[in-house]
């Protein structure tokens, strides 16, 4: 909008740049026209729109956005709670703490606590809760969800991404062959393991090849 606009005015000196030198009166008055049309544009222009409320709700709060990776969380019969640590956030006022509850997920954003923003969403979670029902309280550096169970029965995890890769984690090393499971396992261990960890396993691997192929030797050789 503001680029057009200046355009806009650029053409209109240029025309009027022409005008000074146009000598042949056909000429001129095409000038003139266009010149008039320009001065009608410019004056037409709405004036420029004021910046996304969105946006210039963010940029009154200041600061950036956080994204929330640490809580802590705890279940009785009827509620799933989420607690999640913000030093100070007793002293904001109500209304810069929301939470957004849906059937299986919810979010949180906490507005300008010391100049920034802070944001958790959670989606896909394991079972679905009770909209209604559901709430946030505010206590001493920490933000309480409360979510309401729709049913009330004991949840495993708290989403249903956290179920799956657990059960995959289950079935790798749950299998008929004992030996297998055991491989798994130690794959997973040297995997994720530091130096010392994969040099023990190392060892551990070779003694064990080394009884193997002892054992597999005829006796009277």
């Amino acid at each position: 909008n503001g680029l057009f606009f200046e355009q806009l005015q650029k053409d209109l000196e240029e025309v009027k740049e022409l005008l000074t030198k146009a000598t042949r009166k056909r000429l001129h008055d095409v000038l003139m026209t266009e010149k008039h049309k320009l001065e009608l544009e410019i004056k037409n222009q709405p004036p420029p729109k004021p910046k996304d409320a969105a946006e210039e709700e963010k940029s009154s709060l200041g600061g950036y956005t956080v994204k929330i990776n640490n809580y802590g969380w705890d279940q009785s019969d009827k509620f799933i709670k989420i607690y999640v640590s913000l030093n100070g956030v007793q002293k904001l006022p109500a209304e810069n703490v929301q939470v957004n509850f849906t059937e299986r997920s919810f979010d949180l954003l906490v507005k300008n606590l010391n100049g920034k923003n802070y944001t958790m969403t959670f989606n896909n979670l394991l079972k679905p809760i009770a909209v209604e029902g559901s709430s946030r309280k505010i206590k001493t550096d920490t933000v309480l969800v409360m979510c309401r169970k729709k049913r009330e029965e004991k949840w495993e995890c708290l989403t249903q991404v956290e179920k799956e890769s657990k059960e995959k984690e289950k079935a790798a090393y749950d299998t008929s062959d004992p030996s297998e499971g055991l491989m798994n396992l130690l794959k997973k261990m040297y995997a994720e393991g530091d130096d010392e960890m994969k040099r023990t396993i190392n060892k551990a691997w070779v003694e064990s090849r080394e009884k193997q192929s002892k054992g597999d030797i005829p006796m009277d050789m």
